[in-house]
This record gives C-alpha cells, sequence and structure tokens, in this order.
C-alpha cells in the first residue's frame, strides 16, 4: 500500500514539473529569475549618440522568453556605441553601431550571459 503511494505521488510531482516545463519552453511561464505569473518585462531603446554605421545581425540560442530578451538587449547596449533590437521568435538581435564593434565583443557579452550566439553576419 505504501509503494502505491509513493508512485502515486511521484506521477503527480512527474506532471506537475511538465507542465512547467512546457510553459517555459513556449515562453509563456515566469523565466530566468522572472518571479511568478505573467512576464512583463521594459525594455528601455538605446538611441545612439552618433550617426549609424551600420548593422550586424546575431543570430542566437538559448533565449526562452522576454526576460531572456531583456537580458540579451541591455548586455548588448553596455556596449559604448551599440544598441540592440532582440527578437525572440527569431532568436536574433539587431545590432546597430555608430563606431566600429568587434565580433569577438558581441558574442563575448552575449555568451557572458548565459546564452550561446550562433553566427554574426
Amino acid at each position: 500500500m505504501a509503494d502505491i503511494i509513493i508512485v502515486l505521488i511521484v506521477v503527480v510531482l512527474l506532471g506537475l514539473a511538465l507542465k512547467g516545463s512546457v510553459k517555459h519552453f513556449k515562453g509563456e511561464g515566469a523565466c530566468c529569475g522572472g518571479g511568478g505569473g505573467i512576464i512583463s518585462v521594459d525594455i528601455p531603446q538605446k538611441t545612439l549618440d552618433h550617426p549609424i554605421l551600420g548593422k550586424k545581425t546575431v543570430k542566437i540560442s538559448g533565449m526562452h522568453c522576454e526576460h531572456c530578451v531583456k537580458a540579451v538587449t541591455e548586455a548588448i547596449n553596455k556596449i559604448d556605441g551599440a544598441a540592440a533590437k532582440v527578437d525572440l521568435s527569431r532568436n536574433e538581435a539587431v545590432v546597430s553601431y555608430d563606431r566600429e564593434i568587434s565580433n569577438e565583443e558581441l558574442k563575448k557579452v552575449v555568451e557572458d550571459r548565459g546564452y550561446h550566439v550562433v553566427s554574426i553576419q
């Protein structure tokens, strides 16, 4: 009898864990330290001080929610002369720059936040 109760408890816990994982990977649940419930993230837009010299597209894996978008945006925006617009559905950041920014620097700031840079074009 005790074995059946233990099995039922394990099944219930696995079910709850699976439900949370599905929500996480769909970008619906609390994710990446975002707390509980509805995800509402204010991401301020950075403006550059000088005319834009160019843009780079950074393909990124590992982003799952708006908190991930905010983390990547803030990381790139800390680079002097760079401003990012991160698109979760495309798994990319479009980086505008008003001075030369090396691909290595972009890769480092994104990967220091725990994401993986797939490519930079």
